[in-house]
């Protein structure tokens, strides 16, 4: 998570002695977002939240004296009831599990404060890092979260956890780099001698890119709408007219060149998310191929459904599996009733925001009545 590195940059600034708080799990119908964070000063600074205020917010704070006296690690476990757990954005009653550290900032050989300073740098060069956080309790109930090591996009290994219960390393470090490619952090389990221990593996990178072909006017609220979400934005258009910083000020990167072409050079991974507006069918057959060879996260495609399914059925006979085509959304975005170029952009970003996290895009009042999906046996969730 980008923010989590900026809100540790913050604080780092601001120097001290403090306690920095990581949300490693939640369970609930509508979980929150692992990795979120929070630091509390030894003066009583407050930066960021685990949650979005209230209770558990609130332990954290009273905790962190004792932490910061003791130069300790915690792991505090919360179970909420249905009102507290609404204000959490949970629909009912859940449990929320929280990793309380000791920081000093001025002690550069804090393994915290260098892990995170050379993920912060990987991530300001493009690259890709995972922290792995050891979370299981010691024989004593603290929590040995001191134990870190960084996984750097090349597999390379810094840090340790220490040579302790035959630790699947290898094993870690593959599960690390598939989470990197899609961007989660989650807290994994494992067994080992028969015992299980719990690790938080947390992902961290650049902004999520999302690639725009075509600089119709339903581009420009897209552009701005995906700035706010913090997702790195790439206009794609073959006029120069339509594909300038006048038109597109809040962009990334403007490009001016075919879209086939320019999508033929472009990194397309499971953190990609690209949309094609140029409605016009010689530009979106080979981009939609390029994109469908590779593991882009979000493939939309704005049309009719009946435009759509011309388009398909041309891939289709140009070679493309069935299974794949199924990947392609169109019409793009969510069923909001969009019709303005704003709508429009809103309901596109909405379902890349669903895709991403795995949810079906409907009505939160509605969420106890939706499937919830699977997850592997290994994921604690």
């Amino acid at each position: 998570m980008i923010e989590s590195l900026e809100l540790f940059e913050k604080a780092r600034a601001a120097g001290g002695r403090a306690v920095m708080a990581t949300l490693i799990n939640t369970k609930g119908p509508t979980p929150r977002k692992s990795g979120a964070r929070m630091f509390v000063g030894e003066e009583g600074r407050i930066l960021g939240s685990v949650t979005i205020g209230g209770c558990v917010d609130a332990r954290v704070i009273e905790e962190a004296e004792a932490i910061i006296l003791n130069r300790a690690s915690k792991r505090l476990k919360v179970a909420l009831g249905d009102e507290e757990a609404g204000e959490l954005g949970l629909t009912c009653g859940g449990n929320v599990d929280v990793l309380i550290d000791f920081i000093d900032f001025s002690d550069l050989a804090d393994p915290v404060v260098r892990l995170h300073e050379l993920a912060h740098r990987e991530m300001q060069a493009g690259r890709r890092t995972a922290l792995v956080t050891w979370v299981s309790a010691e024989s004593d109930g603290s929590a040995s979260s001191r134990k870190r090591m960084l996984i750097d996009d090349d597999g390379r290994v810094h840090g340790s956890l220490g040579n302790r219960m035959g630790v699947p390393g290898k094993q870690i470090v593959e599960d690390a780099r598939g989470m990197m490619q899609s961007g989660r952090s989650r807290m994994l389990s494992y067994e080992v001698e028969g015992k299980t221990i719990e690790l938080f593996i947390e992902v961290f990178g650049p902004p999520f890119p999302l690639i725009i072909f075509g600089g119709s006017h339903a581009a420009i609220p897209l552009v701005s709408m995906a700035r706010v979400l913090g997702l790195r934005t790439v206009v794609v258009d073959g006029r120069p007219r339509f594909a300038n910083r006048e038109r597109f000020p809040e962009a990334d990167e403007v490009i001016v060149g075919i879209p086939s072409e320019v999508a033929e050079g472009l990194t397309l991974d499971a953190t990609t998310s690209i949309v094609l507006l140029t409605h016009d069918y010689k530009y979106e057959v080979p981009v939609l191929k390029r994109a469908l060879s590779t593991e882009c996260g979000y493939i939309g495609l704005l049309g009719s459904r009946r435009r759509g399914k011309a388009i398909l059925d041309l891939l289709h006979e140009l070679g493309v599996e069935e299974r794949q085509l199924q990947r392609v959304r169109v019409p793009v975005g969510l069923n909001i009733g969009a019709q303005t170029a704003p709508e429009i952009a809103l309901s596109i970003l909405a379902e890349i925001l669903a895709v991403r996290n795995g949810r079906f895009g409907g009505s939160l009042s509605e969420a106890d009545r939706l499937p919830t999906g699977t997850v592997k046996s290994s994921v604690i969730c």
